[in-house]
């Protein structure tokens, strides 16, 4: 977790060494949470994975809406949708600890009610694809909104990464729920508007010129102005009264014989 900029014991290396410590718990997190992906698609084959699915507009459906995250259709679907959680997991984790450990329910609820909803009665759905739209839209979301360095850096590599999922939470490919995009979508952006204030923004570093416009700001000064001639110190004062100096002695200094140079012989024609 950050250290509040106010937190006396805040510097540069111990706030170095709480960011590896943050990233590090993060990328662990999100990598036991896809290792739990690969156990279940590994023992998926010893049951029956409808009963888990989402099911629309079906009281039975609703158990999916907790269980179907968890489930993958096939090897591709489960590679994609691991490495997108692993990544964007991470970069959420690592710039929001407070902010997504609130989002991640919410986002899950979100992405299970989209197809609940909208998708076609008899179908079945299943993946967590909704939880990586929803991650996605909620980091490069908390970037615009709070535009400090660290999220602005994290949105950017977010959307450099899964821009693309901007189209694919409307009805493009068949097989695809894009109801369960659209909704974790829609469950990351409040989420976003939501706990945008639980992590605490990190110290901004001062130049000199603004401290000194906050000091003037302070005194109520509209400007900063040169001090009076008279509050200028000096280095030398010249004597009020000269003549009362002791004057000068000026000091004779001849060449020394060795370094004298040889008379000139006169030019020929």
């Amino acid at each position: 977790m950050d250290l509040h900029p106010d937190d006396p014991a805040f510097d540069p290396e111990t706030q170095q060494r709480h960011d590896r410590r943050r990233l590090f718990r993060a990328l662990n997190l999100s990598l036991a949470f896809v290792l739990l992906l690969a156990m279940v698609y590994s023992a998926q084959g010893s049951f029956d994975v409808r009963p888990f699915t989402i099911a629309p507009l079906s009281v039975d459906g609703l158990l999916g809406i907790l269980t179907a995250p968890l489930l993958h259709g096939s090897l591709e679907h489960i590679a994609a949708n691991a490495s997108a959680l692993l990544i964007l997991g991470t970069l959420a984790g690592a710039v929001y600890p407070r902010a997504t450990l609130w989002a991640i329910p919410l986002v899950w609820l979100g992405a299970g009610l989209g197809p609940w909803l909208l998708a076609d009665p008899g179908t079945h759905t299943l993946g967590a694809s909704g939880l990586t739209h929803g991650l996605m839209f909620m980091v490069f979301m908390l970037g615009l909104l709070r535009r400090d360095r660290a999220a602005i850096a994290a949105g950017m590599i977010a959307f450099l990464f899964y821009g693309g999922m901007v189209l694919t939470v409307l009805p493009r490919e068949a097989g695809v729920s894009w109801q369960a995009h659209m909704g974790g979508a829609v469950a990351g952006l409040v989420a976003a508007f939501l706990f945008r204030r639980l992590d605490p923004e990190l110290p901004k570093k001062k130049y000199s010129w603004e401290i000194e416009e906050e000091e003037a700001a302070a005194r109520g000064d509209d400007e900063l102005e040169l001090p009076a001639p008279r509050e200028v110190p000096l280095l030398w004062v010249r004597p009020e009264h000269p003549e009362e100096e002791p004057r000068g002695v000026v000091l004779r200094f001849t060449r020394h014989p060795a370094v004298e140079s040889p008379p000139r012989e006169p030019p020929t024609s």
